[in-house]
């Protein structure tokens, strides 16, 4: 278990496990307590609550205001309540966030599917009273409709009629006649219906408030639009909804409430209502109804839950100090390596005594630091490299002018053949400097281009067959199919340039140097190949590398500057490719450019 995973895991597992425990014993104690009290809950509470949420949800279009009203319930019942969506999400709940729902749902919520269990006197349409919808009237109706329905009343009362006036779920008053126990009223959604037409008082009009208003013509339209669509091609007598939901036949009178209306024209007003309402009402949503202990969140004892916290701490603490302290030794020994690197000793390296993730972390480490350190040392290398560069052909510039200036040398034409010469060669090493460093930070630009390898080694032939020439070499090229290339003529022209230039430079006279190109799977190889000197086994690694050179007197005579291998490696990568050198002392060397075709 060396593995900080595994010491991470091992130390979670146990301190879950004896969490589990102290849980379950918690949750076994009090589990008779609770059975008790879930007992306690009676039928009637959970009928008001579900009442009080019907209206709301009759009134509302959605559940986002109902928090207030669950606690309020929560409040006057003791109780836990619960709302959720028939997906599990939660809406409101009366008990502190983070306690689970009770197991079992106590009613669905859903004013256009009353829970008859709940509310044993809910019509058979099982529509909540309430849910009105769009033919809930307006203030000003209401108040018109008021007025007239108090006129009646009062000229009832003149005519020796008891009368009572009530207002409805829509806001339309309802008029009573105490004497007969029928009513005057215009309400699409009564309580109770009434089940006779009014008493024509004589002297009395009731026109005036029993005419459906605006609100209630168009809400009817609707609605029998929707009944229409319904019964659609199944052969029921026509007719029309009134304002009390019953069927009135086009060749009879409106059928009173006692009678049942056809089976399929009942079914197709309640589908009707129940569609006219749904963007009126709140979507169903789960009732969960709690214990009052549920409802503040401690059903267990503080005592029994202080007792189970604090020895949960105790052996997390525990076992938490013991992980930490195998776990913090490799960690401080990795801070004070690279705090010690940070101050400049790239020699820093760890000893860690163990396996896993800290081990892999300390070898990385370790081979972070080597290869800081290898860079560090070829730095240094390179600027000593780099002004021994400039060095020589700038100390020579400042003798011969010092000596002209002194009156020492005079600067005729061969002098200053000779000057110049110097500065073309400082211009030469900032150049290949430049070069270099572009390629470092990724800013070689290439414009690339359909190449003929044919004509382009040609060209770089021509450009070196004069030196080739007076050094007693001969320059050929070996095409195969001239394969198709895309690249940068420019940069390839130079890459390849400089490896003839090199091999002008170390093969003796009388030997060949052949410039090749052929095509390999997708790639397009182009290799130059002397017949010189060669390059030892173990130099072959360090060819390409900045200002290397086999002779390290760096004598001018025997070598350029150094850069010129490592500008073809780097102009061979911005193209996607690879430069690589095999050499045979003294027999054959071949320098390979791989690029993609």
């Amino acid at each position: 278990m060396r593995s900080l995973f595994v010491r991470l895991l091992t130390s979670s597992a146990v301190v879950a496990v004896c969490s589990i425990t102290a849980t379950a014993w918690l949750a076994a104690s009090s589990t008779s307590g609770a059975i008790q009290r879930e007992q306690g809950q009676t039928l009637a509470s959970d009928a008001r609550i579900n009442n009080s949420l019907l209206g709301y949800a009759s009134h509302h279009s959605d559940w986002s205001g109902v928090a207030a009203t669950l606690r309020d319930l929560a409040a006057q019942n003791s109780r836990r309540i619960a709302l959720a969506t028939e997906n599990g999400t939660l809406i409101a709940d009366s008990a502190t966030a983070g306690i689970p729902l009770p197991a079992k749902v106590s009613a669905v919520v859903d004013p256009l599917a009353v829970d008859v269990t709940l509310v044993p006197g809910a019509a058979r349409d099982r529509i909540d009273p309430r849910a009105v919808g769009p033919f809930l009237l307006s203030a000003r109706d209401r108040a018109r409709l008021s007025k007239a329905a108090d006129t009646y009343a009062a000229c009832a009362g003149r005519t020796g009629q008891a009368v009572q006036v009530t207002v409805s779920n829509t806001g339309r008053p309802l008029v009573t006649t105490l004497s007969q126990g029928v009513s005057q009223e215009s309400s699409p959604m009564p309580s109770p219906m009434p089940t006779a037409a009014p008493v024509v008082v004589g002297a009395c009009d009731a026109t005036t408030f029993s005419t459906p208003t605006r609100t209630e013509k168009t809400a009817l339209k609707q609605l029998n639009l929707l009944v229409s669509r319904c019964l659609k091609g199944k052969g029921a007598e026509r007719g029309s909804v009134g304002l009390d939901f019953t069927w009135v036949s086009k060749e009879k009178q409106p059928m009173p409430p006692v009678a049942e209306p056809d089976q399929v024209i009942s079914s197709c007003i309640v589908t009707a209502r129940k569609e006219q309402l749904d963007p009126y009402v709140a979507p169903a949503a789960y009732l969960y109804i709690g214990s009052p202990a549920e409802a503040t969140g401690q059903r267990i004892p503080l005592p029994s839950i202080a007792g189970a916290a604090l020895l949960v701490l105790v052996l997390t603490v525990g076992v938490s100090v013991m992980a930490a302290r195998r776990l913090v030794r490799p960690v401080n020994a990795l801070t004070h390596a690279a705090q010690r690197m940070r101050d400049g000793d790239s020699s820093a390296r760890v000893t860690v005594r163990t396996t896993g993730e800290i081990s892999e972390l300390a070898t990385a480490f370790n081979e972070m630091s080597e290869h800081l350190q290898r860079m560090e040392e070829q730095r240094k290398a390179m600027v000593s490299d780099v002004s021994h560069e400039l060095r020589t052909p700038l100390s020579n510039l400042r003798g011969w002018l010092e000596a002209a200036q002194d009156g020492v040398a005079e600067l005729d034409p061969a002098l200053i053949a000779s000057l110049v010469e110097e500065i073309l060669l400082l211009q030469h090493i900032v150049d290949d400097l430049q070069e270099l460093a572009l390629a470092d930070a990724g800013k070689l630009r290439l414009h690339v281009e359909p190449v003929h390898l044919g004509d382009l080694l040609d060209q770089v032939t021509t450009a070196h067959r004069g030196r080739a020439e007076a050094a007693g070499l001969t320059l050929t090229t070996v095409i195969t199919d001239d394969p198709p290339l895309t690249a940068d003529p420019v940069r390839l022209r130079q890459a390849i340039g400089n490896l003839v230039t090199n091999s002008l430079r170390y093969t003796p006279r009388g030997g060949h140097i052949t410039l090749g190109a052929r095509q390999d799977g997708d790639q397009v190889v182009v290799e130059v190949t002397d017949t010189g000197i060669g390059i030892r086994a173990e130099y072959l690694p360090h060819v390409f590398d900045r200002f290397w050179r086999a002779e390290k007197s760096r004598n001018r005579q025997t070598g350029g500057s150094g850069l010129g291998l490592a500008i073809v490696r780097n102009l061979a990568e911005a193209h996607g490719g690879t430069a690589t050198v095999a050499s045979v002392p003294g027999v054959r060397t071949t320098f390979t450019l791989r690029l993609p075709s």
